[in-house]
C-alpha cells in the first residue's frame, strides 16, 4: 500500500539529537530525519556520498578548508571520503539521503554512532 508521508508529522514523533530515523526507503537508500544540535564529530563516510536537505534551522558542515552554511530549503552532497563535521547552534530538522548502509559517525566509532536505526 502507498501511503503519503507528513514531515512535521515525524518530527514530531522524536526529539532526541543526532539520532537519524528511517522514515522512508528507495532504491537502497534511506530517507532519513533527524534533529541537529551541537557538534557532531569530523568523519568521512568511504563509500557513500550523504546528502544534505535542511527543513528548519541552520546547518553549519565544517570542511577541510572552507565552512558551508545551509538554510532551509537547501542542501549539499558530501562526496564520499571527504571529511566533514555538522554543527548546528540551535536545533535543525534535516533530511538525509543515503545507502542503506551508512553510519552516521562514518569511519568514526563513539559516543554518537547510531548502529541500529529506528523506524518511524
Amino acid at each position: 500500500m502507498i501511503k503519503k508521508i507528513n514531515l512535521n508529522e515525524k518530527f514530531d514523533l522524536f526529539s532526541e539529537h543526532w539520532s537519524p530515523k528511517i522514515i522512508g526507503e528507495l532504491n537502497g537508500q534511506h530517507v532519513k530525519a533527524a534533529k541537529l544540535k551541537g557538534e557532531f564529530v569530523m568523519h568521512q563516510h568511504e563509500k557513500e556520498d550523504e546528502m544534505f536537505l535542511v527543513m528548519e534551522g541552520k546547518l553549519l558542515i565544517e570542511l577541510e578548508d572552507q565552512t558551508l552554511e545551509l538554510l532551509p530549503g537547501e542542501f549539499v552532497i558530501i562526496p564520499k571520503g571527504t571529511n566533514h563535521k555538522p554543527i548546528a547552534t540551535e536545533e535543525v530538522k534535516v533530511l538525509l539521503f543515503e545507502p542503506a548502509a551508512t553510519l552516521n559517525t562514518g569511519d568514526v566509532d563513539n559516543e554518537l554512532t547510531v548502529k541500529k536505526l529506528d523506524r518511524i
